[in-house]
């Protein structure tokens, strides 16, 4: 950017990320109830979909504390999602997994994410929605720079499940 943003343009991102944020989780909210879980849970379920995690790991990648992972892992053990166990590479550590019905759990939330997602995009004019994706990760690009030069590793729990890794750089659109 070769001019200083305004402050009015400063305003406008800020009241536009607030709206597009309090919107999604509202529909994020909506979407996972009618699996029956908080999103919370959808989450964890998500973190677990790659394989097993030790607690420590699963806690800090979903940016929670140990108590609020272990009444999370509570719920989910009880309707038989998540399985918790010792680690076999580390005895005295502790993994959770999925269970069968945990992963269709997972991938249930999943395919309504993508269908959702995919909603949004057809709403969209049919040359929109590539550009409208690639600025969404530069934006997200641009908050982790902006974050880390005063917050150094705010977005480090984030990492495996955001998307977009803190090394990577997204697709430059052409001006």
């Amino acid at each position: 950017m070769s001019r200083p943003p305004s402050d009015e343009l400063a305003l406008r991102l800020t009241d536009a990320i607030r709206a597009l944020v309090r919107r999604f989780s509202l529909a994020e909210r909506a979407d996972v109830a009618c699996c029956g879980m908080t999103v919370a849970q959808a989450a964890t379920l998500e973190a677990l979909a790659g394989g097993g995690l030790r607690l420590g790991e699963l806690g800090r990648r979903l940016g929670i504390s140990p108590s609020t992972l272990s009444r999370n892992l509570d719920r989910l053990e009880s309707r038989n999602l998540v399985r918790r166990g010792s680690d076999p590479d580390d005895r005295r550590a502790l993994r959770a997994e999925l269970t069968t019905e945990g992963q269709k759990a997972a991938d249930s939330v999943q395919r309504q994410e993508i269908e959702f997602s995919k909603s949004i995009l057809r709403r969209l004019p049919d040359n929109a929605a590539t550009p409208n994706v690639q600025a969404l990760e530069e934006l997200l690009q641009a908050i982790r720079s902006a974050t880390e030069s005063c917050c150094s590793g705010a977005f480090d729990h984030l990492s495996p499940l955001s998307g977009i890794e803190p090394s990577e750089e997204p697709p430059r659109s052409q001006p």
